[in-house]
């Protein structure tokens, strides 16, 4: 074949990659459907068919078994220096007193507890 190709003109070989890319999709197609035939005997072996065993098929959920905990509050991280029974959690939003403490040069940390 390899001779056979050394003689063909241009266009020879344009047509023969034309119908070599036609056969080609032909075959492909042909491979597919013997393919899924394949996959639906071997599906309905198990008493499936291929719809259910996608993996974007809808699958049963499982319920949970009891009620959810609540949730455990965070413990208090930061406390005010002039009323210690103000405490912050260093969750969420910064409360005043310490945004006013940090703007006076008080590290962070100095108000840890």
């Amino acid at each position: 074949m390899n001779t056979e190709l050394k003689t063909m003109t241009s266009k020879e070989l344009e047509k023969l990659l034309v119908d070599a890319k036609k056969e080609l999709q032909i075959t492909k197609a042909r491979d597919r459907r013997k393919a899924l035939k394949a996959a639906e005997r071997a599906a309905a072996e198990f008493g499936f068919n291929l719809n259910e065993l996608r993996e974007d098929a809808p699958v049963e959920k499982k319920k949970p078994k009891g009620p959810k905990k609540p949730a455990k509050p965070s413990k208090p991280k930061y406390a005010n220096p002039a009323d210690p029974s103000r405490t912050w959690t260093g969750k969420g939003r910064q409360p005043l007193w310490f945004l006013a403490a940090v703007e006076k040069g008080i590290d962070p940390t100095d108000l840890e507890i």
